[in-house]
């Protein structure tokens, strides 16, 4: 009688969750009679044990093919995106810089590295350009996803390294009957943007098994910066941060020079430093009266040179000359994607089943910015005897000059990619005599990728022509036409990383208890990854413009032994009805650190029908990719704001490392899911967690690094930490900073929060109602620096690694008639401080951001039992995304806000 119950209350409670769970979609499809179909066994994410209770003791999210459907996704990283359990920098379509047309999942902000991604249960291939460590979102084609689960817990004792923040495992089809053709086609409000998708689902079952076939082909159009309001000039603040004004790059069109402020000076002090006394041109060196140490002073009747060559003829530098680098720049970034999947299995006996998946996708993907910007890296020494004539006057003979420019002549810069990605999995399936069912597979991913980078200019070669007097950089002719075509040249690269997997499982029931019957799961797996990269032949010397890029070689393997078990505890009791234990341990041997351990423990106390209460501990890990460990050294150009410059941007070098060594999680959730029997329809749940991760492989925030190893005026300050030894901080005559910041074991990463979820089910005026609100709270997020010293991002809204609000919710409301549906979302982000202004807020014009809601609308319409057409407006208020200082790209922070605006789609579907 109690198990009969407990099955109903189960299917009861995970249907009214799901709602809740899914807030942010439309409703899920999963029917009464199909979950009651399978329930007896089901291997819910973060479990190897089929069990027939769906609640676990870790949340989960569901996400199905109708929501996604109804989102008007073409990707599923879209629909991921705006769960409220996910923040920080999630690279999608409005990344223009720096995104190489990849799409990430990162769960509590932590970071995609920490997000694991599986198919079906199995690990996907990392994809995308270079060595990639993380998957691209883009290689698993939408229209074959049955549903998505998600697992908001550490599950390390389950799957292995990465799944610290949690674990996103796709569902794809695996038993579908007949053919469905779907066309999607998209619009933004401004007209652009636009995309269009084609997929068709081939499907059949036969006495031995089924097969499906999948193919599906998108092409996503672009926008640019320049045709949105708040995007089309990159702003800046006046000194004092009274007022914003439309600036652009300090290297513009023309050249910009500036003179040598100690031009004249002979150094007098010791190994030919400049001290007390030394004069020059422009200016001498006095005694600091604070410090008493030697500082340059201008004379009084003297400048230094600070010239713009805008318009052909050189003048002082202005604002007005600076170039606005925002209108050729994309706001969204174009591409092309196919798809195709197969999926079958087929009967070898009655016990025993082959099963095979194969995945390809090819991706081409583009992305555009201003013409480049050269700078010398060494001072170029005027010389009016061979020189252009219209310098002198304004420099001084023999002064040693650097030079910046932004090169139009040659046309903008564009990027490309062409990324193949194939994916294998081959496997049996069966059971035993006894019952227990057991699985062993083969797992082969491959990804290759060529990208390529238009318009750069080897300025080694320029400066050994300036050298040997052949090329006149001060000069506007020598940049146009057949003199800078020699120097101009198209960068290519290429990289990949594969991936095999052998695995076995066994699972089954090994005794009934007095509380129900004892699960167990064991496995063994043995993983080969291996990723590399070849940059161009020129970038790798060091002979372009940019600093010198390293390449990426290397591979580790790893042996695996997991086991879990399902305890029954107690049942049918006062107020434990139901009490169940689950423990998990792995035991792991990395070829490149050595061997550990992590294990995860559960706790599902079932207090009455209506009430359960979960818990869980576990320690999880992440080993350092490939690329972390072998990655060579390359310049990024990331935005900074800094009182001792005027550039927006850092020359940061960034790298692996081989002394990395594993990072090491604590993760506690404890939560409770409610469904009062005397209201149907109605569920709450409300889980806590918490992450302490240590060791942690990170990027100290560029922001944070510059402002804590340079002062105001320029001058290295806390040269006795550890962070600015390891820098390696300067700023050059032009003002740039720049320094290094590549991977480190850095310390410690620290979050907790809440995650709420709220669903009503109910039929009212003739109609099924479903209503879920969706409500994430974060408590804490702290990382910890290589000095020990705290950097608190909770609530604070960053230049590059994204936004972490307090308060996130989804609302959602679908009413469902009989031949079609109609869902209302709405999605808002708490308001936030600019993590730039963090220190002096009244030195910021915008120091904070308001919250934003953004409210969706979709609908579907069932013209026949074949034909449905369905469609809808995201963002119908058309809201735009909020400037703040120090912000990420376009003025705003992509990786969070929308930047397209109102949205349009339409879809037709045909089923046989």
């Amino acid at each position: 009688m109690y198990k009969n119950s407990l099955l109903a209350n189960s299917v009861r409670i995970a249907l009214v969750s799901g709602a809740a769970l899914t807030a942010f979609t439309a409703p899920t499809a999963f029917a009464a009679d199909e979950i009651a179909d399978n329930v007896e066994r089901i291997e819910v994410t973060g479990s190897r044990i089929k069990r027939a209770d769906l609640e676990t003791a870790s949340p989960i999210s569901v996400i199905d093919a109708s929501s996604i459907i109804a989102s008007g996704a073409t990707s599923i990283d879209d629909v991921l995106r705006n769960m409220t359990s996910a923040g920080g920098a999630m690279t999608n379509a409005a990344i223009n810089n720096g995104s190489q047309g990849n799409a990430r999942i990162n769960l509590r902000g932590l970071g995609s590295n920490r997000t694991l991604v599986l198919v079906n249960g199995r690990r996907m291939i990392a994809s995308g350009t270079g060595a990639a460590s993380t998957v691209d979102l883009n290689t698993i084609p939408v229209s074959m996803i049955q549903r998505v689960e998600v697992l908001k817990d550490g599950a390390s004792a389950i799957y292995g390294t990465d799944a610290i923040a949690g674990v996103v495992n796709v569902i794809l089809k695996r038993d579908f009957e007949g053919f469905e053709v779907n066309v999607q086609t998209g619009l933004s409000g401004e007209g652009d943007a636009d995309e269009t998708s084609i997929d068709f689902t081939l499907g059949n079952t036969f006495d031995k098994g089924n097969i499906v076939i999948n193919g599906q082909y998108t092409k996503r159009g672009d926008a640019s910066q320049a045709d949105r309001d708040f995007s089309k000039c990159p702003i800046a603040e006046t000194t004092d941060a009274s007022d914003i004004y439309c600036a652009g790059s300090g290297y513009s069109q023309g050249g910009h020079i500036w003179g040598d402020k100690n031009h004249g000076i002979v150094g007098s002090g010791q190994d030919g430093a400049y001290a007390i006394g030394d004069s020059g041109y422009y200016g001498h060196y006095v005694a600091d009266p604070k410090t008493g140490k030697p500082v340059w002073e201008a004379f009084a009747d003297k400048s230094v040179p600070d010239l713009s060559g805008l318009g052909g003829q050189y003048h002082d530098f202005t604002d007005a000359d600076r170039y606005n680098f925002a209108e050729t720049s994309y706001l969204s970034t174009p591409m092309e994607r196919l798809n195709l999947s197969f999926s079958g299995t087929y009967e070898l006996s009655d016990s025993i089943m082959f099963f095979s998946e194969a995945m390809y996708s090819k991706r081409w993907s583009n992305q555009q910015m201003a013409p480049q910007p050269i700078w010398n890296s060494s001072p170029w020494a005027y010389d009016s005897s061979w020189m252009t004539q219209e310098l002198v006057g304004l420099v001084q003979e023999g002064e040693k000059l650097d030079y910046g420019r932004r090169v139009v002549e040659s046309g903008n810069r564009y990027f490309s990619q062409t990324v193949d990605t194939v994916r294998v999995v081959v496997g049996l399936e069966g059971e035993l005599s006894n019952g227990w069912s057991w699985d062993a597979s083969y797992n082969k991913g491959k990804n290759d990728s060529v990208d390529t980078l238009a318009n750069l200019h080897n300025l080694g070669s320029i400066n050994d022509a300036v050298m040997a007097k052949e090329f006149d950089p001060f000069s506007q002719s020598s940049w146009e036409g057949e003199s800078i075509a020699p120097y101009i040249y198209t960068e290519v690269n290429s990289g990949g990383s594969e991936l095999d997997i052998f695995s076995a499982t066994l699972s089954g029931e090994v005794m009934e208890l007095p509380a129900g019957m004892l699960g167990f799961a064991a496995g063994y797996e043995y993983r080969e990854e291996s990723a590399h990269f070849t940059p161009d032949s020129l970038t790798s010397q060091g002979l372009a413009n940019d600093p010198r890029v390293e390449g990426t070689a290397g591979s580790f393997d790893v042996n695996e032994l997991y086991a879990e078990l399902a305890i029954p505890l107690l049942s049918d009791l006062p107020f434990a009805e139901q009490v169940d234990l689950s423990a998990a341990m792995r035991y792991f041997d990395y070829s490149t650190f050595g061997d550990d351990s992590t294990w995860k423990l559960g706790l599902t106390w079932r207090m009455t029908e209506d009430l359960m209460i979960r818990g869980g501990r576990s320690t999880a890990f992440r080993a350092p990719t490939v690329s972390e460990l072998y990655g060579g050294k390359s310049p990024s150009f990331e935005q900074i704001k800094h009182p001792a410059t005027t550039q927006t941007q850092a020359e940061v070098t960034v790298g692996g490392n081989p002394m990395l060594t594993p990072e090491e999680a604590d993760i506690t959730t404890v939560g409770l899911v409610y469904s009062p029997s005397y209201v149907e329809g109605l569920s709450f749940t409300v889980d806590y967690f918490d992450i302490a991760i240590t060791n942690t492989i990170t990027e100290v925030d560029n922001n944070y690094l510059a402002n804590q190893c340079l002062d105001a005026t320029g001058n290295k300050i806390n040269t006795g930490a550890a962070l600015c030894q390891s820098s390696n901080i300067e700023i050059d005559g032009t003002g740039r900073i720049s320094f290094d910041n590549g991977l480190q074991n850095i310390g410690q990463t620290n979050t907790s929060g809440y995650d709420i979820n709220v669903a009503y089910v109910f039929e009212g005026l003739g109609l099924d109602w479903k209503a879920g609100l969706d409500t994430s709270i974060l408590d804490t997020y702290e990382e910890f620096d290589p000095d020990g010293n705290a950097v608190d991002y909770r609530g604070y809204v960053t230049g590059g690694v994204g936004a972490y609000a307090k308060l996130k919710t989804n609302f959602n409301l679908t009413a469902t008639g009989d031949i079609w549906s109609a869902t209302y979302e709405a999605r808002y982000i708490d308001g936030m401080d600019s993590f730039a202004c963090k220190d002096d807020p009244s030195k910021c014009y915008a120091p904070s951001v308001d919250s934003i809601i953004y409210h969706d609308l979709s609908a579907t319409y069932d013209v026949t039992d074949m034909v449905r057409l369905s469609g809808g407006v995201n963002n119908i208020f058309d809201e735009e995304p909020p400037y703040y200082s120090g912000n990420n790209d376009s003025n705003t922070d992509p990786y969070t806000y929308d930047v397209l605006g109102r949205y349009f789609f339409v879809r037709a579907s045909v089923k046989f």
